[in-house]
């Protein structure tokens, strides 16, 4: 595998945030980092409009905004070794086929409709549910110094701890084993604490448990719990565990649970074909309301 960094590069202001985030992460990963832009092909070979003797508009285009932001990356980050490439063809297929050897991929927003973030874009979400390497999504606006926990004054700081890394831990699912490799590395990436987050129900049924059973289910899940992170503890001792036992439906509670978080880390079940561009109900709910980064991690 051709380690890297992959950031995808649109022109936006998004898209350059996603791309900050990426230098850093590549930083601490100690990875190059690679920027791509995909755009869409011109008229084809033949055509009375095709002139391959001069770039078209769309092509200076592209090659002026990577310019562009490997200027600014390189002048960041000089100790990062960054390259920048445009790829022609369909934006979701492009960066699919960019990242199949990379170590993630990172992207922002592809929409400009005010909402923010990356819930307006279509790109995003169809790469995060198609893609078999980690897609880790970043909100427009942001910042190194948010990804620190604030300074003695509340106010935002490069020189303090990093936020914690979260984890959503499905203990039913059995082949989550790359979510929490991914969330354990990038916890000891940035010596921080892992919250380890895990929702739990009492099932609908016609009597209402009462509250020495719902004890019990509390105490079974807390067991289950702890037992899927044993091995990772072992695997990785120096990054201090927390547990965090959320009561609801995981939808909701995960999105209150997240709170805080530098990192929200979420597995996403691989397709069987590379089709759709649908993330479960879960992924869905905690794309569009955590604040925070959130990488998708695919399992079997």
């Amino acid at each position: 595998m051709n380690r890297s960094v992959v950031a995808g590069v649109d022109g936006s202001a998004e898209g350059f945030d996603a791309a900050d985030w990426a230098a850093r992460e590549a930083l601490r990963r100690g990875l190059p980092l690679r920027l791509v832009h995909a755009r869409k092909p011109g008229p084809p070979r033949g055509t009375p409009d095709a002139d391959l003797s001069e770039p078209t508009a769309p092509e200076q285009h592209a090659r002026l905004l990577l310019h562009h932001a490997l200027d600014r990356l390189d002048e960041r980050y000089p100790q990062l070794t960054i390259t920048a490439e445009q790829v022609a063809g369909d934006p979701v297929a492009a960066l699919l086929a960019q990242a199949a050897d990379a170590d993630l991929l990172v992207i922002g927003s592809q929409g400009r409709s005010g909402l923010g973030g990356f819930v307006s874009g279509a790109v995003a979400p169809a790469v995060a549910a198609r893609s078999r390497r980690p897609v880790v999504l970043v909100r427009a606006g942001r910042t190194a110094e948010a990804d620190h926990l604030p300074d003695a004054h509340a106010g935002p700081s490069l020189h303090t701890p990093f936020r914690d890394v979260a984890v959503a831990v499905d203990v039913a699912e059995p082949s989550a084993d790359d979510v929490l490799d991914f969330a354990f590395r990038a916890a000891e990436f940035r010596h921080a604490p892992l919250r380890a987050l895990h929702a739990w129900h009492v099932p609908v049924t016609h009597a209402l448990p009462d509250a020495e059973q719902r004890g019990r289910m509390r105490a079974a899940a807390q067991r289950e719990l702890a037992g899927r992170l044993d091995p990772w503890r072992r695997k990785y001792p120096t990054v201090v565990v927390r547990e965090a036992l959320h009561e609801g439906r995981p939808a909701h509670a995960l999105v209150r649970a997240a709170g805080g978080a530098g990192l929200l880390v979420i597995g996403t079940r691989r397709r069987g074909r590379p089709v759709g561009g649908h993330t479960g109900p879960v992924a869905h709910a905690l794309i569009h309301h955590v604040r925070c980064p959130v990488a998708l991690v695919p399992h079997e």
